[in-house]
């Protein structure tokens, strides 16, 4: 019998020459060094948060289990959660802080890296003033994290500019359900999707993004449902839809205004619920006369015919469900787009009962629960605003401060960056968070970074933004630290640890408890683990919209998660919103909106004739920083390519795998052509996880939603041309002022 090969050798076989490293002491070969414990825990990446069981020896996990029990995904898991255990034991890991030298980065302890940090932090906020040093958190991190993060610096640095790379996700579709509804969060679990008799999905990629929800999908189209999807990309689910709306980027309130006016036109609407449950529906109903058909159509590209198909499937169904993500959100006018989706909900009445109602689908990992307690800019524990005295007072209370020591809301993300720009901000501390790659128009991006005076990452690997830092502290992996997270649909979830960080790297809500101790703030932060922290959040969330006070670790680990609002620990949760068609708002009531057309930031015309629109793939996650440096994931997308019709690369000379170069307002990208007949003709698609030189976010603008303050990446013009290779300018790793530190290190 031939001796089974031991996991190096299969994972040499599998995944190629991307994964050429051992971790210390070489790989597990379970065959003869069994797991000595399984770990019930989550995906590290999308805001699906699939249940997982990792296998940890020594400290170290060395595979994973399906956990079938869990209720969301039953064991199953996309490519990245299948691999999310591989990043782990890379060579890249950080394992102790780093201070930028003259020869460049060095080891550190942790009392000077700490230290250095502290003394430039209190330099900058005595010579400029405490709004001169702002923080970057992100929707990765743990909800305990962020509520610290928050805490941190309002109360530690009493800076109000604070805010996170959800900035970048979610931000304008929950500023539009807080609009209708009075709070932020999906109505429905998925649970409810196979109900559906419709489901409408526009601008989201659900088999790239958001891969397990296509079971769900499946389900419902096996129970008699119809599937409507509108994209300018035929996406992997568009190809099982019985009606496909291909659109111009940047069109979908037009499209939705249109369906609209069609309910209205054959008087579909619901008008017992609209009268009981709901304001401001005759304002919305007259502005939506001027979006007759033929000038939807003409708008939108997309035939009369089929707008009108798609608004009478959806208005004469019982349940519906419309379901939407980034290409909705990521616009100028984002919050007009999700509130046009929720106009057509609550004129339907398609609210609080089964099968039926508007969705997001959350992006990042903790995207949900990431801004519900206190990280965004204008936000304090339990969705409350910063800007209500009554919840200033009583955050105050829990805390131990007076209201007035509460700072006034701050700038958004990507207003912190354009601020360091022009001057206005000097010190940044940045966690989970890599907006080199992220935030629109990396070259200003880079120039804005170039100009403070101290710049502090915490983080687990040296991401692109942090080769500027002057200091780097190694913090922890999703499964080093204890914490809650909070799923697309809305179900807390434990991320238990499972491992401790290596060498001499440390949790992260350690990090930020010893430097506000540091800061003379310790009184206010008597944390020594997660567990006291979540103790302090359910008080401080009490009685907010994003009520947390009944949930505990032991709660949700017995009953596999809990939906929030749950304001007391015998309340059993709240899976569906508005079972009893009472809504978050001052008067109970849900509220339409008029909404209103903008053209885009950067429009189209004959020297940029082309519509660039940005996105994901199934094998990478956000800013690529995790996946990128797993091989097997690397393998299935290795490079950026940019999307082209045939008909689009017939009049250019280009075919497929040829050079091409995407220009913008801003720059240019040269990356090899992938020609398709699953997108516009007049369209141009490329993935952004990638850095550098082949960096899609050198190409999109940086103009923002009025309200929710989301950069539109999905709207861009742009021209291509055949190139004969790749962009040869340097990449930017490491592109620092001379290479020294600007903090004095």
């Amino acid at each position: 019998m031939a001796k089974a090969p031991v996991a190096e050798e299969i994972l040499s076989e599998k995944f190629g020459p991307h994964l050429n490293y051992k971790p210390p002491g070489g790989w597990t070969d379970e065959s003869v060094h069994p797991a000595e414990k399984l770990v019930k825990t989550h995906c590290c990446f999308c805001g699906q948060q699939c249940g997982i069981q990792l296998k940890v020896r020594e400290n170290r996990v060395i595979g994973f289990e399906p956990w079938e029990e869990f209720p969301f995904n039953h064991g199953m898991l996309c490519p990245k959660g299948v691999k999310r255990y591989l990043q782990g034991n890379h060579p890249d890991r950080l394992l102790s802080p780093l201070m930028r030298s003259d020869q460049g980065f060095r080891p550190a302890s942790w009392d000077e890296a700490l230290s250095f940090t502290v003394s430039r932090m209190r330099e900058i906020q005595k010579k400029y003033g405490k709004d001169a040093f702002a923080i970057y958190g992100g929707a990765s991190l743990s909800t305990e994290k962020s509520y610290l993060l928050g805490k941190f610096a309002r109360v530690a640095l009493g800076t109000r500019h604070i805010d996170y790379n959800g900035r970048l996700c979610m931000v304008s579709a929950g500023t539009a359900y807080k609009l209708a509804f009075g709070i932020d969060r999906s109505p429905i679990p998925w649970s409810e999707i196979p109900k559906a008799e419709v489901l409408f999905v526009i601008g989201a990629n659900i088999g790239d993004c958001a891969p397990i929800t296509t079971d769900y999908i499946w389900r419902c189209r096996d129970n008699g449902g119809k599937l409507i999807v509108a994209d300018p990309r035929m996406t992997p689910i568009t190809r099982n839809a019985d009606l496909y709306l291909p659109l111009r980027p940047g069109t979908d309130l037009a499209l939705l205004m249109g369906m609209l006016y069609v309910i209205l036109r054959d008087g579909l609407q619901d008008r017992e619920f609209i009268e009981q449950y709901t304001t401001g529906f005759d304002a919305v109903a007259e502005s939506a006369k001027q979006w007759d058909l033929p000038r939807v159509a003409e708008m939108t590209g997309v035939p009369p015919e089929s707008i009108e198909k798609a608004a009478r499937w959806i208005g004469k169904s019982k349940r519906a469900i419309m379901m939407h993500a980034r290409g909705l959100e990521h616009q100028s006018k984002g919050v007009e787009n999700c509130l046009a989706v929720l106009n057509i909900a609550l004129a339907t009445g398609n609210i609080g009962r089964d099968g039926a109602g508007p969705t997001m689908i959350t992006g990042q990992g903790n995207g949900q629960g990431g801004r519900e307690h206190g990280q965004k800019c204008d936000q304090l524990p339990g969705q409350r605003s910063l800007a209500d005295p009554a919840a200033r007072e009583y955050v105050a209370g829990v805390w131990g401060i007076q209201p007035d020591e509460l700072p006034q809301p701050g700038y958004t993300a990507e207003e912190i960056m354009e601020a360091i720009h022009r001057g206005e901000i000097k010190g940044l501390l940045s966690t989970c968070f890599n907006p080199l790659v992220s935030l629109p128009d990396a070259n200003f991006t880079r120039e804005a970074l170039s100009k403070l005076e101290f710049f502090g990452v915490i983080d687990f690997f040296l991401s692109e933004t942090a080769h500027h830092a002057d200091v780097v502290l190694a913090g922890s992996l999703h499964e080093e630290e204890d914490g809650l997270g909070c799923s697309a649909e809305g179900r807390v979830i434990h991320w238990q640890k499972s491992i401790d960080p290596p060498g001499e790297a440390r949790c992260d809500s350690d990090i930020i408890i010893d430097l506000a101790h540091r800061l003379g703030r310790g009184e206010y932060f008597r944390f020594e683990n997660p567990a006291d922290i979540l103790e302090e959040l359910r008080i401080a969330s009490r009685g907010g919209v994003a009520d947390y006070y009944g949930i505990t670790y032991e709660r949700v680990d017995k009953q596999m998660g809990i939906f929030w609002p749950c304001p007391s620990l015998d309340h059993p949760g709240t899976p569906r919103l508005f079972v009893d068609r009472k809504f978050y708002t001052h008067d109970g009531k849900a509220h339409f909106n008029v909404t209103e057309w903008r053209p885009s930031g950067d429009p189209i015309n004959d020297e940029y004739p082309l519509f660039l629109t940005t996105g994901r793939v199934v094998s990478q996650y956000l800013s690529g920083t995790q996946t990128r440096r797993i091989g097997a994931l690397v393998d299935q997308y290795p490079e950026p390519r940019a999307e082209i019709h045939p008909r689009l690369a017939e009049q250019h000379g280009i075919k497929d795998s040829d050079w091409v170069t995407v220009t913008t307002r801003r720059d240019d990208l040269t990356i090899q052509a992938m020609v398709v007949k699953t997108i516009r003709p007049d369209t141009v698609f490329i993935p952004y996880h990638w850095a550098g030189i082949r960096s899609a976010n050198r190409l999109t603008h940086r103009t923002l939603d009025p309200r929710s303050k989301i950069p539109e990446f999905k709207v861009s013009a742009c021209r291509i041309a055949r190139a004969n290779g790749p962009d040869p300018s340097p990449d930017d790793r490491g592109a620092h002022k001379n290479g020294a530190s600007r903090g004095g290190a």
